[in-house]
């Protein structure tokens, strides 16, 4: 009688035991906490926009209409301003933006300074976003009347992979690049959540500010991270906003590379060693350095970096994909002003289309099901954006948020036309890589210890995954692999 009495309980216990569980993973209490593994993520970052610079195409057809834009968004809507842009020095201080090709022949300053100046803040430190006639153009010879309050052109459809891939999947309305400055800091935050030469400085709120400066910055000079020549420097800006100090570009701390299980592979494919996009290359550890002027001879260096854009189609072709792939573009495919050759969307859908339309890797399962993609830009570019970034608290907010980039989310479980009002910066991208594959969120207790979302919000993972739709563009995957040209820096600045 005992005994029967005995299991009769534990059935019952069973029973509720069963029930309880039931109930938890009917009603999910965070998205976080049950969100699905992805296998593989590829961040593709690309170069100097604004969403109100590059994105008005979502509100006008195909992509879009006029009522699905506004400046004061609703749930549904895209935060792009169409007309009325501030500017504190028209009459009535405001300017109606005017058409550039995406290729055009001029670029906008986007170091610190022409950040302060388009930002133009208040007392209170609040951006006004009324200055952007401030930030300085060149050549000046080809700087056109009000170069900073222009629209991308799409009269010809180049941008229509962009605007394809924003309306098929998820879009940001409030993503901000971490740092208030240009692409060499901003790449160490996507790369390793700071800029800051060592954890110490990055608690004081002490960053790496600039791209390189100092004496024979032309030719080698260019040349960034622990190989840059003797006498490169990059600029510190500490918590007060003064740039008083610079240093030699070579920096230790821990990356996403460092906090990766071994069972986490990663790639880091850019055009150059010595690029300011590669930010691999000022982290001392993995650089190990031959010294000034010379070489990273790591073995991190050797394993993970790749110096063929186009070799992550070849990955995804041979099933070589690693876990984590970070995806720099050459100059011409890059978007940056002054530089590119309209190649930017192309280079994007041939990376997405190879992705999606992968069959036989991943034991037959094909890489769309198990991949997340995401696709953001490293700074601002000079552009005018309507939207007005949230200052951090000191110590970092001397130079933390800065302007709005651009960011889409691509996966089999995003839904069509989705448009996410989370806060994002840097640290969310850093974030969501750590959670989807099991480590802790602020792990490098730099930038996303202080992010504070992981872009989970893309992503339906008790949703069926999608088909996926080709990406239509003027340019394929063969013509990427197939491109002779010697690469160029995507940065002039």
């Amino acid at each position: 009688m005992t005994i029967k009495r005995l299991t009769a309980g534990a059935v019952v216990a069973l029973l509720l035991v069963v029930g309880a569980l039931f109930v938890v993973r009917s009603v999910p209490s965070s998205a976080d906490a049950k969100m699905a593994n992805f296998q593989h993520v590829i961040v593709i970052v690309q170069e100097n926009r604004t969403p109100d610079n590059l994105f008005q195409g979502l509100c006008a057809p195909p992509f879009g209409s006029a009522s699905r834009c506004s400046a004061k968004p609703g749930p549904a809507q895209y935060d792009i301003q169409q007309s009325n842009w501030l500017d504190k020095t028209s009459p009535g201080g405001t300017i109606q933006p005017t058409l550039i090709p995406l290729n055009n022949k001029y670029d906008l300053s986007h170091a610190h300074s022409g950040w302060s100046a388009e930002c133009d803040a208040d007392s209170s430190g609040a951006c006004r976003m009324d200055g952007a006639a401030g930030v300085m153009c060149g050549p000046p010879a080809n700087c056109a009347p009000h170069p900073q309050f222009r629209i991308v052109d799409n009269s010809g459809g180049l941008v229509n992979p962009y605007l394809q891939l924003a309306t098929q999947y998820g879009w940001a309305n409030e993503m901000f690049q971490t740092n208030q400055g240009p692409s060499f800091p901003a790449h160490q935050f996507l790369f390793g959540g700071t800029s800051a030469p060592s954890a110490a400085d990055d608690a004081k709120g002490i960053f790496a500010s600039s791209n390189m400066v100092g004496k024979g910055i032309g030719g080698l000079g260019k040349i960034a991270g622990c190989t840059a020549r003797k006498k490169t420097r990059v600029k510190l800006i500490d918590p007060s906003g003064q740039e008083t100090r610079s240093i030699y570009p070579c920096f230790e701390h821990q990356t996403m590379g460092d906090v990766f299980p071994s069972a986490v592979t990663w790639r880091y494919y850019s055009p150059k060693p010595g690029s300011i996009w590669t930010a691999p290359n000022a982290i001392k550890h993995i650089c190990q350095s031959t010294g000034p002027g010379g070489k990273c001879v790591g073995a991190a260096w050797t394993q993970h970096l790749d110096f063929g854009p186009s070799d992550v189609l070849n990955d995804i072709g041979a099933c070589n994909l690693r876990s984590v792939s970070w995806v720099i573009p050459t100059g011409a495919n890059s978007d940056h002003a002054n530089v590119n050759d309209g190649g930017g969307p192309s280079w994007v859908a041939s990376i997405v289309n190879a992705a999606g339309t992968s069959t036989k890797c991943d034991n037959g399962n094909g890489y769309w099901k198990n991949t997340a993609i995401i696709i953001t830009w490293d700074d601002w570019g000079g552009w005018y954006d309507h939207v007005a970034p949230p200052i951090l608290p000191a110590p970092q907010g001397g130079y933390q948020l800065g302007f709005r980039v651009p960011l889409i989310v691509v996966s089999a479980y995003t839904p069509k036309n989705y448009v996410n009002n989370g806060r994002h910066d840097f640290g969310s991208v850093l974030r969501f890589v750590e959670h989807n594959f099991g480590i802790g969120e602020g792990t490098l207790n730099f930038a996303d210890a202080r992010a504070k979302t992981d872009l989970v919000g893309f992503f339906k993972m008790d949703a069926k995954p999608r088909k996926f739709q080709n990406i239509g563009s003027p340019k394929n995957a063969d013509y990427f692999l197939n491109d002779k040209r010697r690469a160029s820096d995507p940065d002039d600045q």
